[in-house]
């Protein structure tokens, strides 16, 4: 088996020197950048399993570095930063990120936070193998296809993160059935949850967004109250 590469985007030197040190003690190989145009340079020309930037980096910061990124690959992305507010942390979440810790961190917690989203990450490969040979879904002018990973509505391409996209093929391919908040996190994210639905509300809303249910709610994603979530198929 190759081994587990993890790039590290960080400019305080110290703080990635410790990082590196971490993982690789936990048998990780560590490539290590200090901007964020060296980080989206770096994805673009080798293989990573996960990433853990800074949000304020010099040239490119993280918010821009996920967003390039998420264009082309589906890695996990660990923030690591000094904001800690919760719209940060939301707003982290949004763009693309798996997951936010703030520092200063204790080292245990991350070498956690990074083998639980390699856990996922390997889990979620093994669901997109799963769903390759599934015919496309199509409702109503929304098509979604589990090979290409692409959605559209009415023609139009919608640029979904990869747990956007996951949570939409879940609740799609099973039409009218109600998923409750702990199902599509165990589902989606291949983790046990642990009462925080923060994060899985955190997309729905986004899923909502982008397929335009601001303009006619609940048109594709029903809210059923004290319950859970359903696709309108």
């Amino acid at each position: 088996m190759r081994d587990i590469s993890i790039l590290i985007a960080e400019d305080e030197e110290e703080i990635a020197d410790l990082i590196a040190i971490l993982l690789e003690r936990e048998g990780y190989h560590v490539i290590k950048v200090s901007d964020g145009q060296e980080a989206v340079r770096a994805v673009e020309t080798q293989s990573f399993d996960l990433l853990i930037l800074d949000i304020m980096m010099p040239k490119m910061n993280g918010y821009e570095v996920t967003g390039r990124i998420r264009e082309q690959h589906n890695m996990p992305i660990i923030f690591l930063s000094a904001k800690t507010s919760d719209f940060d942390k939301v707003q982290g979440l949004v763009i693309g990120a798996d997951d936010y810790m703030t520092k200063p961190f204790a080292p245990i917690e991350l070498v956690a936070r990074v083998n639980a989203q390699l856990r996922r990450f390997m889990k979620l490969n093994q669901y997109q193998t799963n769903t390759e040979n599934k015919t496309c879904l199509e409702y109503g002018g929304l098509a979604i296809s589990p090979d290409q990973h692409t959605v559209t509505l009415f023609d139009e391409s919608i640029e979904l993160t990869p747990k956007e996209f996951d949570i939409l093929y879940l609740l799609a391919s099973h039409p009218k059935k109600v998923f409750s908040v702990e199902n599509i996190f165990q589902q989606v994210w291949g983790e046990s949850y642990f009462g925080d639905g923060n994060t899985v509300m955190v997309h729905i809303r986004t899923l909502r967004k982008k397929l335009a249910e601001d303009k006619q709610k609940d048109k594709w994603i029903r809210t059923v109250w004290g319950v859970g979530y359903t696709f309108n198929g």
